[in-house]
């Protein structure tokens, strides 16, 4: 049976833990907290697996297969020495795209010491997470996969383990990035392999049997352009949404922005951490997040937005995860 907005709302009045900021549990101090971040997910774990080794796969076909036998030394380098930096740095962001927290906010910090501690004046609302018991910030979503909220979360990708938030958007950007320019290098290569082998003898343009290379190639060949499309129109959606400042999630909810759009520029410079520099290319660079401070996290209505029961049920209709802490 389906249930109205009203019905849920007193569902979840039945579940006081969900209600009442003595049932949750405070979050674990810092100091016993680990400092690196990895989502025990098998699907993700996969993905994450797989790519590696596509990445891997890719370097032994342009290096065994195609530039070794090749007889031309310094185009057999140039490509070599490109093909690998480039990979290296796809991989080198895809690690720091995973192992980055992207954003998490403290779980089970619903408590009522945290709340107490805010200090909300009249008319202030906060939004409750009842799956983590969380504090909810403004533009913060819960991610099933995660089991946290993520400030600003864009998506979670399997492909990276993790999801995509304002503190690991930077890495996942490069990521795309770097995983398209390898498949269109690697293209690129194989197509003049290919040019190469017919006009000589097969048995001579690699090391491998003739049928064996063209296996090689052809699978290379269609990883390359698979990825080529799919890394590409990430890459743009990424930029998109960082110079639109509109993430994933807001653009599919249609959400009407209720906070200050930094868009164009100014928003490339706030998710890559600085002014254009040649360390936005790089996924060792750290970005310089600023986390808000408590009282910022804090979603605050205007004067005239005190809510009323019928407003309360429209936001359950939209977001079942809302709680209005306001006495």
């Amino acid at each position: 049976m389906m249930l109205t907005p009203v019905h849920r709302f007193r569902d979840i009045e039945r579940k006081p833990e969900y209600l009442q900021p003595e049932k949750c549990v405070p979050p674990p101090s810092h100091a016993s907290l680990g400092t690196m971040w990895f989502i025990r997910d098998g699907c993700g774990i996969a993905c994450a697996v797989v790519t590696w080794m596509l990445v891997f796969y890719a370097d032994f076909v342009v290096l065994l297969v195609m530039l070794v036998p090749s007889r031309d030394y310094v185009y057999s380098v140039i490509n070599g020495t490109l093909f690998n930096t480039l990979a290296f740095l796809a991989l080198a962001s895809h690690f720091r795209a995973m192992l980055t927290d992207p954003g998490a906010v403290p779980k089970g910090n619903a408590t009522k010491e945290f709340i107490e501690s805010l200090q909300l004046k009249p008319g202030q609302v906060v939004y409750k997470c009842p799956k983590c018991c969380s504090i909810k910030p403004d533009r913060a979503h819960h991610c099933s996969v995660c089991k946290r909220c993520i400030r600003k979360m864009d998506h979670h990708c399997p492909w990276v383990n993790n999801c995509v938030g304002e503190n690991n958007q930077k890495y996942f950007v490069l990521f795309t990035m770097y995983i398209a320019l390898i498949s269109l290098h690697a293209l690129i290569m194989v197509g003049f392999h290919f040019l190469y082998c017919f006009e000589e003898d097969w048995t001579k343009c690699s090391s491998f049997s003739p049928p064996t290379t063209v296996i090689l190639l052809i699978l290379l060949c269609f990883e390359a352009l698979l990825f080529l499309i799919f890394t590409s129109v990430m890459f743009g959606t990424q930029v998109h949404s960082i110079c639109t400042d509109e993430t994933g999630i807001e653009r599919l909810k249609n959400q009407k922005p209720t906070w200050e759009r930094t868009s164009g520029w100014e928003g490339m410079k706030l998710a890559f951490g600085g002014a254009f520099s040649l360390g936005w290319f790089n996924p060792f660079s750290s970005m310089n997040c600023k986390s808000p401070a408590p009282a910022e996290a804090v979603a605050a209505a205007p004067a005239s937005a005190i809510m009323t029961q019928e407003e309360i049920e429209q936001f359950l209709a939209r977001d079942v995860a809302i709680q209005v802490l306001h006495e």
